[in-house]
């Protein structure tokens, strides 16, 4: 017997999830220009010392959101979303307390790892809004969350350089206040999106990292998107670990022209989840959305890699801006093949597939621009890590494509909610 659909919330629940997730993102974008400052004032003004220090706080707090993610999406399938969500924004405010008042390096350390685990809530907030959305509509509504996502990563940095400037502990007071109030709100208005008929046995097996991506190997059709998935998450590093390195090497670019292009991407990147990614699948579908987004993606990257001159650069940037449609579109026909149960601990495998490539990618690529910039190589290839993103979005696109062939207008597992009204 299929249990009923939950009640869907109100735009306030879902402008909820949105507003956590933004939180999230400042979370990460508000340390950037203030964090290695602290650092350096910690280690007594040893700036080579500090920079052994900020990433070895890098590596941490990715360890954490790696080891969290599954952790948290798991136990949102067995005790709901709402508790999830609303602890997460309780303990990343606390924590953001915690780092304004360390006194000293052992303390801000402590802080990073904490918000690595607090901040870990996405999986649990996607898994929201597929518990609450048709999954015709799932594409468009995880645009939203991709909107937050880019206005996180332009915004943080931003609010926290200005911040910093007045007091570098004003930025970790401002969050500190934002994520509560967040909290307090939630308590407010956030109706539970899982009932407890639809909720699943909580295991630390299956909530574990590697234990979670189990679950991508319970069809063929999953295991195959969740491949095609960690290609693009893959493809992705390519952009921050070696793009400022890249245009200032290969074009001379300084710092400001940097900035405004990446700033550019955010921004075309968050103009096209919020606005065009709804149209799009619904003139399209799915399938055809998320195959024009790697498209887009594949020459974006293509002409990083064969530009000549730092001006055909900037005619990439919209097509890198397009290529935003691929992944609500994909997430949505994963989404499909999970019941209502199993939404967070997918959201959690596809997190852990992220915070994988996440530490495969800035190795391969900044070595492989490494290998085609060496004279003794004899390649004179700068462009060779674009290469590789653009290939491997290809690769993506000819698989998802196939696996999706047969099956792309039907859900294999789970039935369609209906329309809100």
């Amino acid at each position: 017997m299929s249990c009923p659909p939950p009640r869907p919330p109100g735009q306030a629940a879902v402008a909820f999830v949105c507003v956590t997730i933004l939180l999230d993102i400042l979370a990460v974008g508000l340390m950037v220009p203030v964090l290695p400052r602290l650092i350096v004032e910690f280690e007594g003004g040893d700036v080579e010392r500090a920079a052994v220090i900020s990433g070895l706080f890098g590596l941490a707090w990715a360890a954490m959101q790696f080891l969290a993610s599954p952790v948290l999406g798991a136990l949102s399938d067995r005790f709901g979303r709402r508790p999830v969500l609303l602890l997460s924004s309780l303990g990343l405010g606390l924590d953001y307390v915690l780092m304004a008042l360390a006194p000293n390096l052992a303390w801000l350390l402590a802080g990073r790892l904490v918000s690595g685990i607090t901040s870990a809530s996405a999986p649990t907030a996607i898994a929201y809004i597929a518990d609450v959305t048709p999954p015709e509509q799932r594409a468009a509504k995880f645009g939203l969350l991709g909107a937050a996502f880019g206005l996180g990563f332009i915004a943080g940095p931003a609010l926290g350089g200005i911040l910093a400037g007045i007091d570098p502990r004003l930025p970790f007071w401002a969050a500190a206040a934002l994520s509560l109030a967040n909290a307090a709100y939630g308590l407010l208005i956030l109706p539970e999106s899982l009932p407890p008929e639809r909720r699943a046995r909580f295991t630390w097996a299956g909530a574990s990292p590697f234990g979670a991506l189990a679950l991508l190997r319970s069809s063929p059709a999953l295991l195959g998107l969740a491949g095609a998935t960690a290609l693009i998450f893959l493809a992705q590093e390519s952009l921050p670990s070696l793009y400022v390195l890249y245009v200032m090497q290969r074009y001379g670019w300084d710092e400001a022209a940097v900035g405004l292009s990446l700033a550019a991407v955010g921004a075309g990147s968050m103009v096209v989840s919020a606005a065009l990614i709804g149209p799009a699948v619904a003139r399209l579908g799915e399938r055809w959305a998320m195959a024009a987004g790697l498209v887009f993606g594949m020459a974006g990257f293509a002409l990083f890699a064969l530009a000549p001159t730092g001006r055909l650069i900037l005619a990439a940037i919209p097509l890198l801006s397009l290529w935003a449609l691929t992944g609500p579109a994909l997430q949505a026909l994963m989404s499909r093949r999970v019941g209502a149960e199993e939404q967070g601990r997918l959201q959690g495998a596809l997190s852990g597939l992220h915070g994988i490539t996440g530490m495969i990618g800035p190795v391969l690529f900044t070595q492989s621009f490494a290998l085609g910039i060496t004279p003794a190589a004899g390649l004179g290839l700068p462009g060779l890590p674009y290469g590789l993103a653009a290939a491997l979005l290809a690769i993506s696109l000819v698989r998802a494509w196939r696996i999706t062939r047969a099956d792309s207008a039907q859900p294999d597992a789970e039935p369609a909610l209906p329309p809100a009204e």
